[in-house]
């Protein structure tokens, strides 16, 4: 199935710009991909992982960081901070506990990322979570992407 089978192409040309600026803005293509990856896992979305594992794998993002994205606060030693503010940076855009982003998490990740780098994580984020929920939503399965 095609994004146009999924989305009005028009929509998905615009989600798709979306997740390309933020990642460009981002500038880190690996720590990128762990954020899409956490985000589509607590999303459980089975496309959008199946498809950012393999492009994560092609950017050469170690094996026990993809094998342990899932519980990362618990894995020492395994992310840096900068990788941590940005996936607890995630989890709490993704999930909005009590509707908001705790101050805490939001100031850990400004420590590590400038105003402009913050905001293209954020849009990341943002990003991740509306393919997500389209996928999920129109129930799409994994194995369509193709590199």
């Amino acid at each position: 199935m095609s994004r146009t089978d999924v989305l009005d192409p028009e929509v998905a040309r615009a989600l798709s710009a979306l997740s390309a600026a933020a990642k460009r803005g981002l500038g880190d293509p690996a720590l990128a991909e762990l954020v899409v990856v956490r985000a589509s896992q607590l999303n459980h979305c089975a496309f959008c992982l199946d498809m950012h594992l393999t492009i994560a794998r092609e950017l050469d993002v170690s094996a026990q960081q993809l094998d342990l994205l899932a519980a990362w606060e618990e894995a020492e030693g395994v992310f840096d901070e900068r990788e941590r503010a940005a996936l607890a940076l995630t989890e709490a855009v993704t999930v909005l506990t009590d509707g908001r982003v705790p101050d805490e998490v939001y100031e850990r990740a400004a420590k590590h990322f400038d105003d402009r780098e913050l905001a293209h994580l954020i849009g990341l984020v943002v990003a991740i979570n509306n393919w997500n929920r389209v996928m999920v939503g129109r129930r799409i399965p994994p194995g369509g992407y193709q590199p």
